[in-house]
């Protein structure tokens, strides 16, 4: 009676072990190569990335980037030479017309994925890098083009950086670093850039956020002291050197004149002037559909005993939107 209950016992292990396509063995192998197509493209993504920056790859680069020993990297340096996504020429590594078109679809699952992760699961900016890293590598090309018609096509992710096209094709990141910007002159916030993490947090919690407005008014080889016009916000150098800005747009100066939503009294009338340029992807496509678009009239009409959300009278249909919606509004109230 024992042989017989070990002889069953043995047979059930093996059965869940061996079973195919959901056995422990096939599960094992179907991780492994999960975790070996994402370093794959953790290296294609890397190789993008430096020749982006107009320089190249380089096995120690690679090394590093993905944390891994020497003799792994050149294992997987020949391993994606052999897939045709990379070619060595001496210390440089290059990507292949194949390898490069894969980086792009990595690149802009990644960048897609934040959006969403920022814009409709709500979720705090320094914490959708990471996730978006567990996500991009699962998606097939269709996939990628529901979810991106799905956000309303957008151009950048929250941090600011082009989204790559369907076509594969990368626009180039516009601006200046910062500590390169002339002191008092007028500038926009276009990029935040959120590696190291550390930097990237600490830029957050003094408040600053893309599409912000500010100006530099003091800058010494200790801190950098920058101004929106209400609040001044103080940074070391090498954290300032991480936000990117560009000249105000000719579209600021619609602003000069107007107010965020949130500012309007009840019942008070206002005409819409422009969404923020934060504004982007499924949220503008939501705006725009909700009838807030320029020149349109609208007004705050109910109270909610609670402040969020408000609601407001536009084109005789009333909406709710929250405070953060609202202050992306921008609107000249009726004299």
């Amino acid at each position: 009676m024992n042989i017989t209950f070990w002889i069953i016992a043995l047979s059930v292990i093996l059965l869940i072990a061996f079973l195919p396509r959901v056995g422990l063995f096939a599960l094992y192998k179907n991780y492994r190569a999960a975790q070996e197509r994402e370093q794959v493209e953790d290296a294609l993504k890397h190789l993008l990335d430096r020749e982006q920056q107009g320089r190249h790859a380089s096995p120690e680069s690679l090394a590093g980037t993905l944390g891994v020993s020497r003799p792994r990297v050149m294992s997987l340096i020949e391993d994606v030479e052999t897939q045709g996504l990379v070619e060595s020429r001496g210390d440089q590594l290059h990507l292949t017309a194949e390898g490069e078109r894969w980086a792009l679809h990595v690149v802009r699952a990644h960048r897609l994925w934040e959006r969403y992760l920022a814009d409709e699961a709500r979720m705090p900016l320094e914490k959708v890098h990471t996730e978006a890293h567990h996500r991009e590598h699962h998606l097939t090309d269709a996939q990628l083009d529901d979810l991106d018609a799905a956000l309303g096509h957008p151009t950048r992710d929250p941090h600011g950086d082009p989204i790559p096209t369907r076509e594969g094709t990368l626009p180039k990141e516009q601006g200046t670093p910062l500590t390169a910007w002339q002191a008092d002159r007028p500038a926009r916030i276009v990029h935040l850039e959120d590696e190291p993490s550390l930097a990237y947090e600490q830029i957050l919690a003094a408040g600053l956020r893309l599409g912000q407005d500010i100006r530099i008014l003091e800058r010494t080889p200790q801190r950098v002291v920058l101004s929106d016009g209400e609040n001044e916000y103080r940074l070391a150098p090498a954290v300032a050197s991480n936000i990117t800005v560009a000249p105000l747009p000719e579209s600021e100066l619609l602003k000069r004149e107007a107010v965020p939503l949130t500012e309007l009294a009840h019942d008070q009338r206002a005409e819409i002037v422009t969404l923020d340029d934060a504004v982007q992807g499924f949220t503008r496509r939501r705006f725009l559909d909700l009838g807030l678009t320029p020149g349109t009239t609208i007004y705050p009409e109910l109270q909610n005993f609670f402040g969020d959300p408000r609601a407001y009278r536009v084109r005789g249909t009333l909406i709710a939107l929250r405070k953060d919606q609202a202050a992306q509004i921008w609107v000249k109230p009726a004299s």
